[in-house]
């Protein structure tokens, strides 16, 4: 028999402190996006955002976790996540996806954008209004009394219609005084039963989605994610609170700073 997986409810008070994380980790991230330029290094944004988190008075969740060398995960094109920060130079039609995750008084924020360097193709703009969407689309789902399934499936019925694929090998979780909680929130349908939503429960939720093949290799640097066929990948999260009403999505940031990017209305 399956084990039963325990979800952390977190109280009324739990949240306060949290919500404090989270929106400095929404501001350090939107702040690290608009230093994504062609001809800066990956380097000069992992350590632009050290300088954020210090000022901040915040600690990078990532730097040192499971030997991780980076503040911040900073991936760009095939790579999907956990890219570290280094003297790569950024490219015009570059996309960089940009991870940030905080500590601050015990609790984490956690989310991630993919950010265009100048002008990109088309089918890139594609590639990054779907996966952003289908984020939006699997928050919907973050209501109390809902399956989880039900949330990890949107993701990739939401991109198969783009004929995008998504990662399996690496999902989101659940968050709160630890970066990885109960429950895993894989973007497909895991299979057997499926705990039921309820309210305090927070999820990073984060689709990965390929342009290509849905696999994915480890660098050997031990934590560069690629895809197999070299093809882009795009990456969105976000901290969410399940509610018994609309999902509180605690790592807001406007959605009208991506469509400007991007240049196209995106259709949630």
């Amino acid at each position: 028999m399956a084990k039963k997986v325990r979800i952390p409810i977190k109280s009324a008070a739990d949240i306060r402190k949290m919500r404090i994380a989270c929106e400095t980790a929404s501001d350090i991230l939107q702040r690290c996006a608009k230093e994504v330029k062609p001809g800066k290094t990956t380097g000069e944004i992992d350590a632009f955002a050290a300088e954020l988190m210090k000022e901040a008075e915040c600690d990078s969740a990532f730097l040192g976790y499971r030997g991780f060398p980076g503040n911040i995960c900073i991936s760009r094109n095939e790579e999907v996540v956990h890219g570290i920060g280094s003297d790569t130079v950024i490219c015009p039609g570059d996309i960089l996806k940009i991870d940030v995750g905080i500590t601050k008084g015990g609790w984490i924020g956690d989310n991630a954008t993919t950010v265009p360097a100048g002008d990109i193709d088309t089918e890139t703009k594609r590639l990054l209004c779907a996966t952003e969407q289908s984020l939006y689309e699997a928050i919907s789902h973050a209501r109390s009394g809902n399956l989880l399934a039900d949330l990890c499936s949107s993701v990739e019925e939401h991109v198969k219609q783009y004929d995008f694929t998504v990662v399996r090998e690496f999902v989101g979780h659940g968050v709160g005084r630890n970066l990885h909680e109960e429950p895993q929130v894989p973007n497909y349908r895991p299979p057997g039963r499926s705990p039921k939503l309820r309210p305090g429960m927070v999820l990073a939720i984060e689709p990965m989605v390929n342009a290509g093949t849905a696999g994915v290799t480890i660098l050997s640097d031990g934590w560069t994610v690629i895809t197999n066929d070299r093809k882009n990948s795009s990456h969105f999260e976000h901290t969410v609170l399940v509610t018994e009403g609309k999902p509180d999505i605690l790592t807001a940031r406007p959605r009208e700073a991506t469509e400007e990017l991007l240049g196209i209305k995106l259709n949630v």
